[in-house]
């Protein structure tokens, strides 16, 4: 079998106790498993939950859930000590590991994004299984929320996705509390497990409720993890984590938790502008110029109504249709927004007169637009 570049993502609720410490037996199970894949010749990428537990136990305080300052001291306090588990684990098995901290931010600077994929690419040829997780610590900079700015992820579900995305992997098997999506929620008697969803509807998404005890992300975002990697062709699995062998089943091709069908692939640059990026403002365009861009038309300044938000050359920016203001697509901008309020509504003559003739003629070109629900 030819090697796979494999993701999973693991929920706080997986690797800790109902004490809320680290359950070094469960890591072990699931390094273990790592580990068996790595040795068949698959290469891994973890992205793990569990650096706020981990830091409250360490500190021995009471959580307060929403104090973001005291969450960042515990994350800060907890990521060593749960990396300093995960590489004993390893070690058994002589793998090393490398941690990395990411922030919606490195995402969405299209340099970083390319450069967290050749760091990450170099790690797995190395054999080295990289170790991902939120950086809780300064990620809260990333709400300041300007007017027009869309994170790109709150929590490791979408994060996992997110990785995937960028370095392109075959699979991604998210580890929860349950076995996987339920007809209704898993508590009720009469209650079905969801063997395969063949593509995630808006009537599903909205059916949905219920969220981890320990952790951040509820149902609702490993559904919202799933459509984003489907969406980009990426097939995912969502199983109990604590199931005897689990990530082993499902790459062995064994049915075990929910199996959620991969679409069409996009390509790279159209899944980092779709979902890997913050959205960092938008520009609003008349009727003419959406109809133009469903067509396959690049957007030009003529057909730009309004800015709004502050972004760079390079960002990415939401399109809206003016009148109704509903977002129908993203684009990477050749302007950044201040230059884009001068010269919005103007003949491209009138554009080149205004910021030199050394600019481009589009505003954004076509093949760096990503239609909404394409």
């Amino acid at each position: 079998m030819p090697s796979r570049l494999i993701v999973v993502k693991v929920g706080t609720s997986g690797i800790t106790t109902e004490r809320g410490e680290l359950d070094e037996h469960e890591m072990q199970n699931l390094v273990c498993q790592i580990a068996q894949a790595t040795k068949q010749g698959d290469k891994m990428v973890l992205v793990t939950s569990g650096a706020v537990a981990a830091g409250v136990a360490e500190l021995g305080i009471t959580l307060k859930p929403n104090d973001i300052v005291f969450q960042q001291i515990a994350a800060a306090t907890g990521q060593s000590v749960l990396m300093a588990k995960y590489r004993k684990l390893f070690a058994m098995y002589d793998l090393k590991v490398a941690q990395i901290l990411l922030t919606a931010e490195d995402l969405s600077n299209r340099e970083a994004y390319v450069h967290i994929c050749d760091v990450l690419t170099l790690l797995l040829k190395n054999g080295v299984v990289p170790i991902i997780n939120e950086n809780d610590v300064t990620s809260v900079a990333e709400l300041r929320l300007n007017e027009g700015y869309k994170v790109n992820f709150s929590d490791n579900d979408i994060l996992s996705v997110l990785v995937a995305g960028a370095i392109g992997a075959d699979f991604v098997i998210i580890l929860s509390d349950v076995e996987g999506l339920y007809t209704k929620d898993p508590s009720e008697p009469d209650a079905e497990l969801i063997r395969t969803v063949d593509s995630i509807t808006e009537e599903l998404k909205n059916s949905l409720r219920g969220k981890s005890k320990r952790g951040r992300g509820g149902i609702q975002s490993k559904i919202k993890a799933a459509e984003i990697a489907t969406n980009c062709g990426i097939p995912v699995v969502i199983s109990n984590s604590r199931k005897e062998n689990v990530i082993i089943d499902v790459i062995s091709g064994k049915e075990v938790g929910t199996f959620f069908k991969p679409q069409k692939k996009m390509t790279a640059m159209k899944r980092w502008i779709a979902y890997g990026a913050a959205v960092k403002g938008v520009i609003q365009v008349n009727r003419g110029a959406k109809e133009a861009i469903l067509k396959g038309s690049s957007l030009l300044a003529v057909g730009v109504t309004n800015v709004v938000g502050v972004f760079n050359v390079g960002d990415v920016v939401s399109l809206e249709e003016e009148e109704n203001r509903q977002e129908f697509a993203r684009g990477n901008p050749n302007f950044n927004s201040n230059q884009l309020d001068q010269i919005k509504g103007l003949q491209i003559t009138e554009v080149l007169e205004k910021l030199g003739a050394d600019k481009p003629k589009e505003v954004i070109e076509h093949k760096n637009i990503h239609f909404i629900g394409e």
